[in-house]
């Protein structure tokens, strides 16, 4: 099947979301005249005196930082959702013109309190006290909110608006379109074919073995079949785990050696501290989903052809559906082929 479709258009399903995406192998030989990014190579000094999220410095908003020296968790200064909602009846489910309210809480997690260092750049004892803090901040509002987002946007080219390498957390008490999509397709797999959408996809990965980029004991790194980005990945456990609540301590350093060695590659790639969005899929926290629910991680990088030219997500993916122009197949081998070894580290 890789053959076949290796080098002719073809759409392929995303069972996840219930949409299909166009993949055009053979575009990847047009030329580019098109926008080209400033790459991020620079070296990063530890401290930047003008940085707002640098330990002791004063945030934009007028709150200092603490001196801190492991993950750092504050409210978001400028936080896209706010508690308590309005107090009004939402629209008429009729309407052409719907809304409701929302409640829910923005929070920013700083990575280290070393501003030169972005997640591939940490030791592994270090990325574990960010999955920690991850663990503990959806621990806490789960308790409150139905969806717990936890993110990262990395790099300018993904509007990343500091360098300092941080997350994100939005908490709400609804669950937002995407989340909607999974949940409804993983409940329709279980129902139909009495089994885990995600488990059986893992498996079917491990056995292909076509687009896996790293393997361990409990976790795997892989382009998925119906990738839209072009060095998208998927980072899924291979035993049932719904939530960070669920992990072990030996899943959560098998996570933490993962992270490390994929998002390595991703750098050595173009040589570049390489942008994307992330972010992590947990079970919601409003109903019993635990049977068909599955803990996720899903990186959508811009960059298509080198560190100055990324892919647009513009006219006919914004008019019709998502397009890519690599097989999947391809950028896995890509990725593997790059070391897991920093290019920094020989600097």
């Amino acid at each position: 099947m890789t053959n076949l479709l290796s080098d002719v258009s073809h759409r392929r399903y995303n069972p996840l979301l219930g949409e299909w995406v166009l993949v055009s192998p053979h575009r990847g030989k047009r030329p580019w005249q098109g926008q080209e990014e400033s790459p991020d190579t620079e070296v990063k000094p530890s401290y930047d005196e003008k940085c707002y999220l640098c330990p002791g410095n004063t945030r934009i908003g007028g709150h200092e930082n603490p001196k801190y020296d492991s993950p750092y968790v504050f409210a978001n200064d400028f936080p896209a959702l706010q508690q308590g909602g309005f107090d009004a009846h939402a629209s008429d489910e009729d309407s052409l013109l719907r809304y409701n309210s929302v409640s829910g809480e923005a929070r920013v997690i700083c990575f280290s309190p070393d501003h030169s260092k972005s997640l591939p750049l940490l030791t592994p004892s270090e990325i574990g006290s960010v999955i920690d803090t991850w663990r503990e901040q959806e621990k806490e509002l789960s308790q409150k909110y139905a969806w717990v987002q936890i993110f990262e946007n990395k790099g300018s080219a993904m509007g990343c608006s500091n360098p300092h390498p941080h997350g994100q957390i939005w908490a709400q008490d609804q669950l937002p379109t995407e989340a909607s999509k999974i949940d409804e397709n993983l409940a329709a797999y279980l129902k139909k074919k009495n089994s885990n959408l995600l488990l059986d996809y893992v498996n079917l990965e491990l056995e292909q073995k076509e687009r896996l980029i790293d393997v361990n004991d409990h976790w795997v790194t892989l382009v998925p079949f119906w990738a839209c980005w072009p060095y998208e990945i998927m980072l899924l456990p291979r035993a049932h785990v719904t939530s960070f609540q669920d992990l072990s301590v030996e899943q959560k350093d098998a996570l933490a050696s993962i992270l490390k060695q994929t998002l390595t590659r991703y750098d050595n790639l173009f040589k570049c501290s390489f942008p994307y969005s992330m972010g992590w899929r947990s079970n919601p926290f409003d109903r019993d989903a635990k049977e068909y629910w599955q803990l996720h991680a899903v990186f959508f990088p811009p960059l298509l052809r080198s560190a100055t030219v990324k892919k647009f997500m513009v006219g006919y993916e914004m008019l019709a559906e998502a397009q890519r122009d690599i097989t999947p197949e391809q950028a896995a081998l890509r990725l593997r082929e790059c070391s897991d070894k920093h290019y920094l580290s020989s600097l």
